[in-house]
């Protein structure tokens, strides 16, 4: 009878098992046969900040042919740059940026506008003082 009792116990964990999931979850995997993470430097600033600051971060989406009046921001930050094609214009200078790619806004006056063909969106990265 010992040997019925056993199979009896693995059937039964089986049928657990099956019951509450219907698969036994896979062995973590070692380090080694992980894929590698890759990484790239996309944005790099030396910047001077009060000892304490509020760090804002936002998504934004702007619709196609959008362009904001001019404006300041509390504070500079770096835009990182999701989807579409905008053009900054910013103490007197203008440039374009892409998907991919991040900018530097100072918190001078400037324009933001959206000259691709769809919607720009941005990640907006704010480092403002504490109020």
């Amino acid at each position: 009878m010992g040997g019925v009792g056993k199979l009896s116990r693995s059937v039964l964990i089986v049928a657990m098992t099956l019951a509450v999931g219907g698969y036994i979850a896979p062995l973590p995997l070692i380090a080694e046969d992980q894929p590698k993470p890759s990484s790239k430097v996309l944005f790099e600033k030396v910047v001077e900040v009060p000892s304490k600051i509020k760090v804002l971060v936002r998504h934004v989406t702007f619709p196609a042919g959008y362009k904001s009046p001019e404006h300041t921001h509390k504070g500079p930050g770096p835009r990182y740059v999701l989807q579409g094609k905008v053009e900054v214009v910013e103490g007197g200078e203008t440039h374009t940026y892409t998907a991919g790619e991040v900018f530097w806004e100072s918190g001078i006056p400037m324009t933001a506008e959206n000259v691709g063909d769809g919607e720009w969106r941005v990640v907006i990265v704010e480092l403002l003082p504490v109020e």
